[in-house]
């Protein structure tokens, strides 16, 4: 079922970063193969060198547990996963092939755009396991569906079908499920001719409107203007437009 392990969540954020830093990519797909999309922790194993849960890193010198060692494995382990893919430069799409539960769900969550295929289903399973949610789930749902609607899905821990999801506004579509590849390749392809640098900074203003108030909100699209201009698909967009031309952006 996709429970993240240590290695996968590094190797995720490895391949995010490497996504930001390159221009050849322009767009970002996160998917799975098998039932399930992601179980959630897998809190059974370590990272292949050893030692360690996939929470994150065990107490300096190999002693017991002491008052901050759970912060700081949350901070380094499902924190960073999850703000990975809200921090990553390029549109990521979640295309969701079966359950998505716990830090699972989380993942779909904090991507751009969100696909279903309509067996799947997303569960706050934190509760059933008498836990807080991590990985950012109080952040991300009420800012998705509101604090109401959030609580009831994080106090309950009940499974919502991809159909219910969609209807609570935690995806953008439902698909069939021999559908779901091609059209999260279809979108992706779209998202990979438009002007990458512009998506990158109407991302970033989005994700920050959330937490700032207008006058904040107003001078970072002021500045994300300023950048973009200088910006090789900024003036194609201008030029195709003046000569009644499809543009050819270049992602520069």
């Amino acid at each position: 079922m996709n429970a993240v392990t240590w290695d996968q969540r590094e190797r995720i954020i490895a391949l995010l970063g490497e996504a930001s830093g390159d221009p050849a990519v322009r767009a970002v797909v996160l998917t799975a193969t098998g039932r399930g999309f992601c179980a959630g922790a897998d809190l059974r194993g370590g990272p292949s060198s050893g030692g360690r849960s996939e929470r994150g890193d065990p107490p300096a010198g190999g002693g017991g547990r002491v008052p901050g060692d759970v912060a700081r494995t949350i901070r380094q382990g499902a924190q960073r996963f999850i703000g990975a893919v809200l921090d990553c430069e390029k549109p990521v799409i979640a295309a969701v092939n079966g359950t998505a539960a716990g830090i699972g769900a989380h993942l779909a969550f904090a991507c751009d755009l969100v696909l279903a295929a309509e067996p799947a289903t997303f569960i706050e399973v934190f509760v059933r396991r008498g836990l807080v949610p991590d990985g950012g789930g109080a952040y991300l749902l009420p800012r998705l569906i509101g604090p109401q609607r959030a609580k009831e899905l994080m106090f309950f821990g009940d499974a919502v079908t991809a159909a219910e999801a969609r209807e609570l506004g935690l995806v953008n579509r439902v698909v069939p499920a021999e559908e779901l590849e091609k059209t999260a390749r279809e979108w992706a392809e779209r998202l990979a001719q438009g002007p990458t640098r512009a998506l990158t900074l109407t991302k970033q203003l989005v994700n920050a409107s959330l937490d700032t108030d207008r006058t904040a909100a107003f001078t970072a699209e002021a500045a994300a203007q300023e950048i973009n201009m200088t910006t090789r698909d900024a003036n194609e967009g201008v030029a195709s437009f003046v000569e009644r031309r499809t543009p050819r952006y270049e992602g520069r």
